[in-house]
């Protein structure tokens, strides 16, 4: 039996685990979800790579307080390469579950796909993992080490941390970075670039308290009206992010996005305009992106007739590679200040940065890689940007100089990661797992 066969009678085992792990609500967020559920799902992703040869697999405990899955398969080749396998078992929050079509912690098939938070981000890679591995059986071609995180959806910084800490426990020769995926559903990709963010919250304050709007109105400054003002500015009428000091011409020179696939796989009205004066790819993958995440103000109903004395706003700024973090948050931060209105005090207080990466493509790993997708896809293997940001990718780049890192999954547009109704294309689990499996080959094959 070839590997692709294997992987097909591997599906329904796939679909059960994926079932077992998606109802684990392991959002890394004590605030809102018990810390009890990311440890069971670290225990699960534990002992199911203990069973697959694993044996050395532990829970270790980061700087931010999650727990990372670590472990280690020798090939019985010592000369063989090492690659190291990553993944991720914490996901981001439903919003709101009701607006979902199905639970968002149960697995659920509609239409051929598999509904759930976590099917695709990234709770899908780790079956691809898995079910490679199972494909492989014995037949282990390279040395493995493995790492699975429990709070990259969060951007706390504890796996970076523990790199750098350990940085011998996971030194490899080429990385799997499964945490990204492909240009369609059945459009195999790797992704060589990744913007970076700068997170902050802006607090306006404005009086002491809140004031009879129609007493104090039109003259009391107003905290609420302060802050839109403020986030208008962050935008110009194009749609182009307009921070001062960072730059927002940059173009994307690799595979295009075309215009009315990204219509469609970002649910577009017809009537509704891109934003921006670029590209489709050079808005997503080269240039700047100012999201406002939420936003802390009266609530439609319950609200009364009174001036807001404190709101604030979280932002998201998406930026490219050639920028620095450091020098977007100073920039962001400068520019919510010279925006802020009529004297009202703000704050600006960091959550979260990382850096933008772009990763090389020119060694033995990549031509293993793109044998691997042509095999599983007959088809080649295009080369995209990715407008999210994994900034654990620097921290191995500058760790592991000498190391090749490679970006793929199965988080294809459809699968709607981090939205309402995320889900994920079985079809992929599978050829992605091929993929895996054929590459481990592959790279032996090409490194020995």
């Amino acid at each position: 039996m070839n590997l692709r066969e294997r992987i097909s009678d591997l599906m329904p085992q796939a679909r059960e685990e994926l079932t077992e792990l998606v109802a684990m609500q392991s959002v890394a967020d004590p605030r809102r979800y018990p810390p009890e559920e990311c440890h069971r799902a670290a225990e699960w992703v534990r002992a199911k790579f203990a069973q697959h040869g694993f044996t050395d697999a532990r829970l270790e405990e980061t700087s931010d307080g999650s727990h990372a899955v670590v472990g280690s398969r020798p090939s019985p080749n010592p000369h063989a390469p090492t690659v190291l396998l990553y993944a991720h078992y914490d996901v981001q929050p439903p919003l709101d579950d009701t607006a979902w079509e199905t639970p968002p912690f149960q697995l659920t098939e509609r239409n051929g796909r598999w509904y759930g938070r976590g099917t695709a981000d990234c709770k899908g890679n780790i079956l691809v993992h898995l079910t490679a591995l199972r494909a492989l059986g014995a037949e282990l071609p390279v040395h493995l080490k493995l790492v699975v995180e429990g709070s990259e959806e969060q951007g706390t910084g504890g796996l970076e941390g523990f790199v750098l800490e350990n940085a011998d426990l996971l030194r490899a020769d080429a990385i799997l970075v499964c945490d990204t995926g492909n240009a369609d559903v059945g459009v195999p990709a790797a992704t060589v670039s990744l913007r970076g963010l700068v997170n902050v919250v802006v607090t306006v304050e404005a009086l002491t308290s809140d004031l009879h709007s129609g007493m104090f109105g039109g003259a009391a400054p107003d905290a609420l009206a302060a802050l839109i003002a403020m986030l208008a500015t962050l935008r110009d009428a194009k749609g182009n992010t307009t921070v001062n000091g960072v730059d927002n011409t940059q173009t994307w020179t690799g595979e295009l996005y075309p215009p009315e696939q990204f219509r469609t796989d970002a649910g577009m009205l017809d009537t509704e305009s891109f934003l921006g004066d670029g590209t489709v790819s050079d808005m997503l993958w080269a240039r700047p992106a100012l999201t406002v995440l939420g936003i802390d103000c009266p609530p439609v109903v319950g609200s009364a007739a009174a001036i807001a004395p404190r709101a604030r706003a979280r932002l998201n700024l998406r930026i490219p590679p050639g920028l620095e973090p450091a020098q977007a948050q100073r920039a962001l931060i400068d520019h919510l200040h010279s925006a802020a209105p009529w004297g009202v005090a703000v704050d600006v207080e960091v959550e979260a940065s990382g850096a933008p990466y772009r990763t090389r493509t020119d060694g033995p790993a990549y031509r293993a890689l793109g044998a691997a997708m042509e095999e599983a896809y007959g088809r080649p293997m295009v080369m995209l940007g990715q407008g999210g940001s994994i900034p654990l990718c620097n921290v191995l780049a500058d760790t592991y100089p000498d190391a090749e890192i490679i970006l793929m999954g199965v988080e294809e547009p459809r699968a709607l990661i981090h939205a309402r109704n995320e889900s994920v294309d079985p079809s992929e689990i599978a050829a992605m797992s091929l993929v895996e499996a054929r590459f481990l080959q592959n790279y032996a094959s090409i490194r020995s």
